[in-house]
């Protein structure tokens, strides 16, 4: 996996060099320098988006079990910075998101639970954003290449999020238990015990659809919050489009993002995606690099200090579960979800410690 994740970053370089040597190094520079403040109102526009979806992650969890909106939101910056900034296809930062949750006061099964409610929401939202903007080009523009390439994609994504959503079900456990009982070994079945929690906690999760909603909502707003990257950065360098045109390049560059999942940063992706968005609407191809490294500014400056938090946060002591989850969650035990934790993240020792904080707050 190292390997293929540096041969993918390797070629990322390699296009996103070219591009810009072909657009020429001088043009695109003076296109960054004549977005001049629109990068600062990027920037903010990015912030205020990954706070928007920590809101979308708070709404999921029970009254009962839900961590404070501060939380949610700070942990949805670490999310953010991760998945960004670092070689985690883009899903990792989740993870280590849940995991910092229980160190807030959530038990581990709504934790785990709420990351994979939260990604199905994001998942379907931004399924739903990338049709309205296929419908929105195919309006302004008719059709094309373009629209038949993202259809086709539209079209093998819709199985995915079923599966995905599926495997979060009851079918999805019998499919896990049984691989789990076939390989794990002696001592590792009753990280069984685990996976029942987790699942319980899904079902827990799904059941109330007036949450679900309510993050489906809140997520999908936040896609369109987006825009505005593009709406000011493009208007700023002198490229001025319409709400509509705006929409249509965000969509479906978040769309080529999504799908080059693989490639760090999807780098050489976003780039060639903006160029041919961006083209659509008689936009340069320097005024589009230059978007893009206006976008990649906003993930540095909001990425970096998600990566600044997610070290503080490492160093907290964790703080005593929702007492009505500890009861209803045995398989929080120690013996029990010291493997579970040790396979989802690599690190049977920070595993440990993080189970002995929560056995001294005890």
């Amino acid at each position: 996996m190292k390997r293929l994740t540096t041969l993918a970053l390797i070629a990322g370089l390699c296009t996103v060099v070219g591009l810009f040597l072909s657009s020429g190094l001088e043009d695109v520079a003076a296109a960054v320098v004549s977005a001049g403040w629109g990068a600062l109102v990027v920037v903010v526009a990015r912030a205020v988006a990954v706070a928007w979806a920590g809101l979308g992650w708070f709404v999921i969890f029970p009254t009962a079990a839900r961590p404070t909106l501060w939380d949610c939101m700070t942990l949805r910056f670490v999310r953010e910075g991760i998945n960004t900034l670092l070689p985690v296809a883009q899903v990792g930062g989740d993870f280590v998101g849940a995991r910092l949750l229980t160190k807030r006061g959530v038990s581990g099964g709504i934790a785990g639970a709420s990351m994979f409610v939260d990604l199905m929401t994001q998942a379907v939202t931004q399924f739903l954003f990338t049709v309205a903007g296929v419908l929105l080009l195919v309006w302004v523009a008719g059709d094309g290449p373009i629209v038949r390439t993202v259809a086709g994609g539209l079209a093998l994504a819709a199985p995915a999020l079923g599966a995905f959503y599926l495997i979060q079900r009851r079918s999805g456990h019998k499919v896990i238990q049984a691989l789990v009982s076939r390989f794990a070994g002696a001592r590792d079945w009753r990280a069984l015990g685990a996976i029942d929690v987790l699942y319980d906690s899904l079902k827990r999760l799904y059941g109330n659809r007036g949450r679900v909603a309510g993050g489906l909502g809140i997520h999908l707003i936040g896609w369109f919050i987006g825009t505005v990257e593009v709406y000011v950065a493009l208007h700023f360098m002198g490229y001025p489009i319409s709400i509509v045109e705006a929409v249509v390049i965000e969509s479906l560059a978040q769309a080529v993002r999504g799908a080059a999942f693989a490639v760090p940063g999807a780098l050489g992706a976003q780039e060639g995606g903006l160029i041919a968005l961006c083209a659509i609407f008689g936009i340069p191809a320097e005024a589009a690099l230059a978007l893009s490294l206006v976008k990649r500014l906003a993930d540095l400056l909001v990425g970096v200090p998600g990566l600044f938090a997610w070290h503080a946060l490492e160093g907290t002591q964790a703080v005593e579960p929702v007492a009505t989850e500890v009861r209803t969650e045995p398989a929080l035990r120690h013996d029990l979800l010291v493997p579970v934790l040790a396979n989802d993240f690599g690190n049977r020792a920070r595993a440990e410690a993080d189970l002995g904080d929560l056995k001294k707050c005890a």
